[in-house]
């Protein structure tokens, strides 16, 4: 068809060509996911299905490698898969005893004429919290924000994208955790790498938060706490960078956004708690409950994430390093397990504990499992596939032996170098994109630095950019990508009972997420050089 083109055209044409075979994955996912309003983990596999056969018929890869890599992914996504399955177990359990109803009676009497303050309490600060500890919002708060008189629409999509708020620091600082393991230095000194965003980026979240529940008439009306929520995360990222306590992150700055939130509403003259509100479904929770046994899971849970993390103790020393029973899938490559450090193992465990405290019945626990069977397995397949499908493309292009002939053949290589070779300088503002765009093929920050650090510091250093920056700015793209994240986005539909609505949520947060990640790379840009 193109004989007649000149041999430098042609290999434009196929370079180009490459690259869209290269994202086809991705293209595919995203239209079955908007136009199509295909379920989450339908679109993963038929994602997956498309990944493995541009991967061997485009990219050469060996039918072997193809078959490890998925498998590999599927290993690796257990943090995050088996952390939604055993936190949808708990909530449920949580849902059948009456504690998410206790809870949600001391939340409706705390700033109910306030929306924008009730917001960001509980998805910017308790949801901070929560991701931080290991605990997963998407599964905990959609159905109190459901049961606060919420849409359901709302219900996934805030605490979706307040999972975004500060997401490098969740599970207690893995995100950065792994990046300073992969570039080799203290995450200390990496830290301030990430948290110099901060207050940009948990500004940007809180008020798309805002806006998805009021558009731009609420987002006004609401700008104070809205502004106050972003910074006071923001600053105290920065802070506790300069502390040096980077795996702490999350916990002190949801709690400085509760403590900020509250003390916004003793300077305004606005009444802390009101039970006008309550009705009799509300008093009897407040009977059937105490607080303190309501929160138990959470309490347990906290108590534990800290003693397994605290580098003070030897605990941490031995869960994560001496007992991280790796299990090799991928040559040279082991996936470390680390069951007894691992955020699910504790929910389990603090799910357990708490039975007697929370007078679990038979039936209770009958209806739980029911429910929790319904419930958990489609956002557990989403997590899974999503890794396997990161996987397969970054290990595209390799033989049987494992080694990669031609970089060229490699679905991640081929992205970032047309766009290297596109922006030039100006490849610092694509970094985050790339970030998004890995964040959310495999639903994890974690995995989109995996994925995409080296290539960030190798091309940085071809335009004479700070590669730990951009690096950075695309671990904290791949943050962002939670809010688009099909896997987390049905982990909160399926919270509610309302699979399938993802794929309308998506078509909103897409838009959201571009915008901030627009806001970060502008920051990139200005930093880099």
């Amino acid at each position: 068809m193109h004989q007649d083109l000149p041999p430098a055209r042609k290999d434009y044409l196929v370079s180009w060509m490459m690259v869209l075979l290269a994202l086809s994955p991705v293209i595919v996912i995203t239209l079955l996911l908007t136009l199509r309003r295909t379920a989450a983990d339908t679109a993963g596999l038929i994602g997956l299905g498309v990944t493995a056969a541009v991967a061997w018929l485009v990219f050469e890869t060996s039918p072997v490698v193809i078959l490890r890599a998925g498998l590999g992914g599927l290993v690796a996504s257990l943090p995050i898969s088996l952390v939604v399955a055993t936190s949808i177990l708990q909530v449920t359990l949580m849902l059948e005893t009456g504690a998410i109803a206790r809870l949600v009676t001391l939340i409706k009497t705390v700033a109910p004429a306030d929306q924008v303050v009730q917001i960001m309490l509980i998805n910017v600060g308790v949801g901070t919290v929560l991701t931080a500890l290991g605990a997963v919002p998407v599964s905990i708060l959609p159905p109190i924000m459901l049961a606060l008189g919420y849409t359901s629409f709302a219900a996934i999509a805030l605490p979706a994208i307040g999972y975004d708020a500060l997401c490098t620091y969740a599970l207690l600082g893995v995100p950065a955790v792994v990046f300073a393991n992969l570039v080799g230095r203290p995450v200390e000194e990496v830290g301030i790498y990430f948290a110099r965003y901060m207050p940009a980026v948990s500004t940007c979240i809180a008020m798309g938060m805002v806006w998805i529940v009021g558009r731009w008439k609420l987002v006004w009306r609401g700008l104070a706490p809205t502004l106050l929520a972003g910074l006071t995360a923001g600053f105290v990222a920065i802070g506790m960078n300069a502390l040096g306590l980077v795996t702490v992150t999350g916990i002190a700055a949801g709690l400085a956004v509760v403590l900020v939130m509250l003390l916004y509403l003793r300077l305004t003259g606005r009444p802390l708690m009101d039970r006008a509100g309550l009705d009799e479904s509300d008093l009897a929770a407040e009977h059937g409950l105490s607080l303190e046994s309501a929160i138990s899971p959470w309490v347990i849970l906290t108590f534990f994430s800290l003693l397994v993390n605290a580098p003070f103790l030897p605990v941490m020393d031995l869960v994560f390093s001496r007992w991280a029973l790796p299990l090799e899938i991928i040559p040279g490559a082991p996936e470390r397990l680390r069951l007894f450090w691992q955020a699910y193992f504790w929910i389990l465990i603090s799910t357990a504990l708490a039975l007697p405290i929370l007078r679990v019945s038979r039936v209770h626990l009958r209806t739980t499992v029911r429910k929790w069977w319904r419930r958990a397995p489609r956002p557990v397949i989403s997590a899974a596939v999503f890794f396997a499908i990161a996987y397969i493309i970054n290990h595209s292009g390799k033989t049987a032996d494992w080694t990669l002939p031609d970089p060229q053949f490699n679905m991640v290589q081929v992205i970032a170098q047309a766009a290297a070779t596109g922006l030039g300088r100006l490849y610092p503002a694509i970094a985050p994109f790339l970030g998004l765009l890995g964040g959310f093929i495999s639903g994890s920050e974690t995995s989109a630095i995996a994925m995409l650090t080296g290539l960030h510091l190798s091309t940085a250093e071809k335009i004479g950019a700070a590669g730990l920056l951009v690096a950075a700015a695309s671990g904290i793209g791949g943050g962002l990508a939670s809010v688009i994240s099909p896997a987390k986005l049905q982990n909160a539909a399926a919270a509610i009972d309302r699979i399938g609505e993802e794929s309308v949520v998506i078509r909103t947060t897409f838009v959201v997420s571009l915008a901030i990640t627009a806001v970060v790379a502008v920051l990139t840009l200005a930093w880099a050089f």
